[in-house]
């Protein structure tokens, strides 16, 4: 059955099932959050400093479902500290008083000074490696030992296309994202028997503020002109494929990276 579908016959395919998106007071993980509300989900809003667009995320999908009771909360925690990750899925529990059966880590990092491994400090290092890597484990460790069992529970971490695009001033970046990638491949297989399925979504270029900072005019059009429909990605690019995933209709692709970036590479 085609992704289309499935939409079609089933509207709401997360219907009331409760959704964990890290990063998603903005950018890539915003639009995924109001995409899986869209499909019915209820939203855990995590955010680390933007306390103000986490509530306005809150709020637009709240209006979604005027007079349904709150569909989307807010809560605040640093994804590379257990204790707030625990803590954040504690407060998901609490919320909806609901086992949550998604998971989706999109909160990261990227040094907007580019710099060549040889000159890359190792304070910015163990940065990238703290949110993305550390993050991304954090998070889904307490999802495998805590999202629904039995069919629906969802591990989607959030990777990078740079991974095999290998561009100089990535060095770090790239190498905490092909360490997700490894992650999720094991995890998948570790989850046998408990209907939780494990994925990377790894976007390409995508038109977002973490993208934008740091780039030239001339490296936003290089990496537009790299890709074949010379354009950059939006993140509306990139919602629908991860909602693809939290779905039932997703059960078989498992411990996959699905590279969402128009052909870059």
């Amino acid at each position: 059955m085609s992704m289309a579908s499935t939409t079609s016959t089933n509207p709401l395919p997360l219907k009331d099932r409760v959704a964990i998106v890290t990063g998603s007071s903005r950018g890539i993980g915003r639009v995924i959050a109001i995409h899986l509300a869209e499909l019915g989900a209820k939203l855990v809003i995590n955010y680390t400093s933007s306390s103000d667009q986490a509530d306005l995320v809150a709020t637009q999908i709240n209006s979604i479902y005027p007079g349904d009771g709150s569909r989307a909360v807010t809560v605040k925690a640093d994804v590379s500290d257990p204790s707030q990750v625990k803590l954040l899925f504690d407060s998901a529990e609490q919320a909806f008083g609901s086992t949550i059966h998604i998971l989706i880590n999109c909160a990261g990092v990227l040094d907007p000074k580019y710099p060549k491994i040889a000159d890359t400090s190792v304070e910015d290092f163990d940065r990238t490696f703290s949110v993305n890597t550390r993050g991304s484990f954090l998070c889904a460790k307490e999802a495998a030992n805590r999202l629904k069992r039995g069919g629906g529970g969802r591990i989607i971490l959030m990777s990078s296309s740079m991974v095999v695009a290998l561009r100089p001033g990535y060095g770090a970046y790239a190498a905490s994202k092909a360490a997700i990638e490894a992650m999720v491949k094991i995890l998948a297989k570790e989850l046998k028997g408990t209907g939780i399925t494990a994925n990377c979504v790894a976007p390409g270029p995508i038109a977002s503020e973490m993208f934008f900072t740091g780039k030239s005019e001339e490296m936003v059009q290089k990496c537009i002109d790299e890709s074949p429909h010379n354009r950059l990605g939006q993140c509306e690019d990139v919602a629908p494929v991860v909602g693809f995933l939290a779905t039932d209709a997703s059960e078989w692709v498992n411990g996959e990276t699905i590279r969402v970036n128009s052909g870059y590479v």
